[in-house]
């Protein structure tokens, strides 16, 4: 293996943002961006993909390849929440077993678009229905989750509410913003697209160092709490998303043999949902501990997957 390739991404600006945010917590520096400017960010993150993902897929043909690799990136986020909640159930809570299951089948929308940008770096290109697959990987990752807990939860009087839970699946404030987002781009000529290409495509890595950056004082604020759990929580949010990313990397050679796809497919794997299921969960299992499912995908996984796990990815999909 190219070991270049591991180290490649450590001169990243965004990634060496991200880290600067936690060495500001380190450091105990007042540095912080605020709220609203945070949530604005993340926002825009999601609509430039969204929109840039509708503008390629309205440039594709939908053939067996497509459909095949929507019902791939669908069993995926089936598959990742079945096997992970029996691994976690051994040494944590039924409540906590099925959020963090939940959260490993489900995707980071902001990994994603990490990803995209290492793509860009290495000239290839993003797949305008790649988009519409991370968008339909959220919500059955957290249905699987909340079914688990349902069905191995001893406490019969902590109901879930299913109409709640399915009605949040899918008006979600992320999955409805990339998905009102493709639909859009897809609708909009490449004429009128042109007039916002600008804020959409040029402003794009500056608004995610600066996102990275506010995700790094996030991570190293619940980076003390998490290491009180133990070695468990940390030792999986270390180990399963390269498993994922690794074995996904390569199972999506049997669906597409373009590597910016499979590359993308292994990444949806291996991230975490930490937005969407973290609200899934407050909502309909509130004995769910956040203290541990939120650090699990933020503090842990989201820095492997963007410093060693995206190198060793791109490497399976170019060569396995």
């Amino acid at each position: 293996m190219d070991f270049s390739l591991l180290f490649e991404n450590l001169t990243n600006p965004a990634l060496l943002y991200f880290i600067l945010g936690i060495i500001a917590v380190s450091l105990k520096s007042d540095l912080e961006i605020p709220n609203n400017s945070s949530k604005f960010i993340s926002l825009y993150l999601l609509f430039a993909i969204g929109f840039k993902g509708g503008q390629e897929l309205s440039h594709e043909t939908i053939n067996s390849e497509i459909i095949w690799s929507m019902l791939f990136g669908m069993s995926i986020a089936i598959v990742i929440p079945l096997y992970t909640f029996f691994i976690l159930k051994r040494k944590l809570n039924v409540y906590d077993a099925g959020a963090i299951a939940a959260a490993y089948g489900s995707i980071s929308a902001v990994t994603f678009v990490t990803a995209v940008s290492y793509l860009e770096s290495h000239q290839l290109e993003l797949h305008g229905y790649m988009v519409a697959i991370m968008a339909l990987m959220e919500s059955p990752a957290i249905i699987v989750g909340l079914v688990l807990i349902s069905i191995f939860n001893k406490e019969k009087a902590q109901k879930i509410n299913k109409t709640e839970i399915l009605r949040h699946s899918f008006t979600n404030g992320s999955v409805l913003l990339i998905l009102g987002s493709l639909i859009i781009g897809y609708l909009t000529s490449a004429k009128e697209a042109q007039g916002i290409q600008p804020f959409t495509n040029d402003l794009f890595k500056g608004f995610l160092a600066i996102f990275l950056l506010d995700m790094g004082i996030t991570s190293g604020k619940k980076l003390k709490s998490f290491f009180a759990h133990g070695w468990f929580p940390f030792a999986f949010a270390l180990l399963i998303p390269l498993i994922n990313g690794g074995v996904f990397a390569w199972l999506s050679g049997f669906v597409t043999d373009d590597v910016s796809n499979r590359f993308i497919f292994a990444i949806l794997a291996a991230s975490a949902s930490y937005i969407a299921v973290p609200a899934a969960m407050k909502i309909t299992v509130p004995k769910a501990n956040p203290g541990l499912f939120l650090p699990m995908a933020l503090a842990i996984t989201f820095p492997v997957n963007i410093t060693i796990g995206m190198p060793i990815y791109f490497y399976i999909a170019q060569h396995f």
